[in-house]
């Protein structure tokens, strides 16, 4: 694995670290395919959470626009180059939503453009105070279509236009409000909360919390009628499975469920 994209597992948690503070942490070619690479690998294997943190001074910055200049190199004046890398970070993005495993961000300093992206799109976000997040592409004459995909489906539509066509950020108690993180704490208490939140998703049934996540994403796209129908055949698979009948049998008998998994 490269250097850009730091690896830790214990006790059933995967940390992540983005490791290019000179870019901060921007989403260049190399992240994007370390990313990709290790959620690829993660996802055939035993962790039960994973939290996705970052190194320097900022969470990330978005897409390299270094990078995306020399792209209008090319003949078609970058055209294809383009639509290649929103291409390869929207399946980033998907492989995070579709990962078995819960996706936390650790979050602190700037999450702009595709890194406000990454925080959406992650399935929980704890953030230090001083966190910022914006979508801030119009700064600089790109809309940032793309990042507010997943910022649309967290952040009410109004609030996330105005972010998109004004550039403002949202502090990191504003992301609370909005719907956008889980919560904002001293950055002196950031490593202790996300710990204690993938601890606690840790300890629970694997099998229960990948069938969730799995339902929790595809139902929330879906009309009410069908969302039931899913959620039901969930709720079937979830009760077969024999640490299921475990851990309501140690509920009823008020003791703490023997799971093997």
């Amino acid at each position: 694995m490269s250097d850009i994209l730091l690896r830790a597992d214990a006790d059933g948690i995967t940390t992540l670290t983005l490791n290019d503070p000179g870019t901060l942490n921007s989403l260049s070619d190399a992240m994007l395919a370390a990313l990709r690479d290790q959620l690829s690998d993660i996802s055939e294997g035993s962790s039960r959470v994973v939290v996705l943190r970052a190194a320097g001074r900022a969470f990330c910055a978005g897409h390299n626009l270094r990078e995306m200049q020399d792209m209008r190199q090319h003949e078609d004046g970058g055209a294809a180059a383009f639509g290649d890398l929103f291409d390869r970070c929207s399946a980033v993005m998907a492989a995070i939503q579709t990962l078995p495993q819960p996706v936390i961000a650790r979050v602190h300093g700037l999450a702009t453009a595709a890194g406000c992206q990454l925080v959406a799109t992650c399935d929980m976000a704890i953030a230090s105070q001083d966190a910022e997040f914006g979508v801030n592409g119009v700064d600089i004459g790109l809309f940032c279509s793309t990042p507010m995909v997943a910022l649309t489906r967290n952040v009410g539509r109004k609030r996330a236009f105005e972010m998109l066509s004004t550039g403002a950020f949202l502090t990191a108690p504003e992301a609370v409000a909005a719907g956008l993180i889980n919560r904002a704490v001293p950055q002196s208490a950031l490593d202790d909360a996300v710990a204690a939140i993938a601890r606690k998703v840790a300890e629970k049934l694997s099998t229960a919390v990948r069938i969730g996540k799995g339902v929790f994403h595809a139902q929330a796209e879906l009309p009410v009628e069908a969302a039931y129908h899913l959620t039901r055949d969930a709720m079937v698979a979830n009760l077969a499975d024999d640490d299921t009948a475990e851990g309501i049998q140690a509920f009823l008998e008020k003791r703490a469920p023997r799971w093997t998994q």
